[in-house]
Parts: C-alpha cells; structure tokens; sequence
C-alpha cells in the first residue's frame, strides 16, 4: 500500500513538472528578446534537471509513469490559457505566471524533502542527492518568488 501511494506521490510531481515546462516553454517564447527570456531559459534548463532526476527515482524504485496523468497535466495546462491572463507579455500574464511556478517549485521543494523523510525505507534512494535537489529547489522557488513579487507590483 505504501508503495503505490509512493508511486501515485511521484506521478503527481512528474505531472505537475510537465505543466511547469510546458507554461516556460511557452514563456520563453514569449519573452525572446527581453532581459527575462534568457533568465527563463535558464530556469527552464534547471526544471528539466528536476524532471529528469524525478524520473531516475521512479525508475530506481521500479515504479513507472502514468501517461494519463502526464496527459492529464498537459490537457490542465492548455486549458489554463483560456481563462482571463492567458498567454503573453501582459502584466498579469507575467503575475499569474510567475504565482503559478511559485506554487510548483515550492511543491517540488517538499517532495525531496518527503522523500529524505523516507529514503531510510526505500535503499534504492541511495546515491541520489535528495539534500541537493532540494536546495536547488529553493534556489529556484526564491528566484521565481522574487519575480512573482515584481510582477504583482505591476499588474495589480
């Protein structure tokens, strides 16, 4: 039973990290030429590395990944451009954005921490270096955050 709440666990995250390039590739797209877009694209590269590394633990622990919640997570994220903000260079595109990967980050950030929590049951976690993602994902939610904060100033 734990092994498949692990598994759900780790298919939840990989959807959501679909989500989240999906919404950078598009905003690198959007910002090519500005001082953002490579800053994007670097953000972009480190979410890559994260997704990446997510899928080397679901293999290491023999699980494998739901398409339908990948497919799912694409479907959500081309449904989230419909509403009011949808895509672009407005202010409040850039705002609902940056809230949006916030909110992700943050969420990847606890998933290594969870899975620190319980490497000790799980010896195939051993040799991943659970404490580096998780600085690297607070590195990366304290530099979306402060994006977030810059666009919120501006669109509201």
């Amino acid at each position: 039973m734990a092994d498949e709440a692990l598994e759900t666990y780790l298919n939840d995250h990989l959807a959501g990290s679909v989500s989240a390039i999906q919404m950078l590739e598009r905003a690198v797209d959007d910002h090519s030429g500005t001082a953002l877009g490579p800053q994007l694209a670097d953000l972009l590269a480190g979410i890559r590395a994260a997704q990446d590394e997510l899928r080397s633990v679901i293999r290491r622990l023999g699980y494998t990944e739901s398409s339908i919640k990948k497919a799912g997570a694409w479907l959500a994220q081309h449904a989230g451009r419909l509403k009011v903000g949808g895509s672009g260079e407005s202010d409040l595109a850039r705002f609902e954005l940056f809230e949006a990967l916030s909110l992700g980050i943050q969420g990847q950030c606890k998933l290594w921490r969870a899975l620190q929590a319980v490497a000790g049951k799980h010896p195939q976690l051993q040799g991943v270096d659970l404490a580096r993602l998780e600085r690297e994902s607070r590195e990366q939610h304290d530099l979306v955050e402060a994006w977030r904060i810059e666009a919120a100033e501006a669109a509201l």
